[in-house]
């Protein structure tokens, strides 16, 4: 089991389901699937939570309900509070970043509840104070309201990154070598002499200066764009004039 089965995510008083299934599907992107809802006061039924929630209805459908926070967070070895707002209670708080490491470490023992707060006035300072770690989303200062499935979303990501479960794509084949490296600058300097793109010897240093250095690093700047659509103009010209028909192609 990884530490990611440990952690679940508490929602307080949530009022509307489409919240609730699209926190779902969030938790379900980010490989946590453990959903409780202390003191749930759903004003619109379900039939928007499912919709909400598409193919995290089982997270939704396996869902737990409890009648109070207290209870909804009482296995728990780490509670873990969401805020956005300051005040006396919640001046000890970190971004998500920065505390995930240590929350899955906690979560290696046992449950770890992520917990959000209530649409409209988020956690009273009664259920800050029963947190054991107070976490806040970083957001431009003049506008920090977040929605609540988009706040379970950056939460989560953040756990999910830190857990290590997320391998990113790798090339399959290795570093070419310097000498096919060599090769290819060679032949590209014959091929650029033959369709006409390097005039004369003066500018073939300089030119082919530009090209390794695309090589090197790929076309980052205005001039290595320029260079590369000047090197394909030319390549068609040369394709399509005739008086090129029947020359051999230098390259080996």
């Amino acid at each position: 089991m990884s530490a990611l089965d440990n952690i679940k995510v508490v929602l307080v008083g949530t009022l509307y389901s489409g919240n609730v299934g699209s926190a779902c599907r969030a938790m379900a992107n980010m490989g946590i699937r453990k959903l409780v809802l202390a003191a749930p006061n759903i004003q619109n039924g379900w039939d928007e939570g499912e919709r909400m929630a598409v193919h995290a209805d089982d997270v939704l459908h396996n869902r737990q309900e409890f009648a109070t926070f207290e209870e909804a967070v009482a296995d728990c070895v780490a509670v873990v509070g969401t805020t956005a707002r300051g005040g006396l209670y919640r001046q000890h708080v970190k971004a998500p970043c920065d505390c995930a490491a240590d929350l899955l470490s906690l979560a290696e023992t046992g449950p770890v509840a992520l917990v959000f707060g209530r649409e409209d006035k988020g956690l009273l300072n009664e259920e800050i104070a029963q947190c054991t770690h107070l976490i806040r989303i970083p957001v431009d200062e003049g506008y920090t309201s977040i929605n609540l499935a988009q706040a379970v979303l950056i939460t989560c990501y953040e756990m999910f990154t830190a857990s290590g479960s997320y391998q990113p794509p790798h090339e399959k084949a290795p570093p070419a070598p310097q000498a096919q490296k060599q090769q290819l600058m060679k032949n590209w300097q014959i091929m650029l002499r033959d369709i006409g793109f390097i005039a004369d010897d003066k500018q073939t240093e300089h030119m082919m200066q530009g090209i390794h250095r695309i090589f090197s690093r790929g076309v980052f700047t205005r001039d290595d764009a320029a260079i590369m659509l000047g090197v394909a103009r030319q390549a068609l010209w040369a394709h399509r004039n005739p008086a090129l028909e029947g020359r051999k192609p230098s390259i080996a």
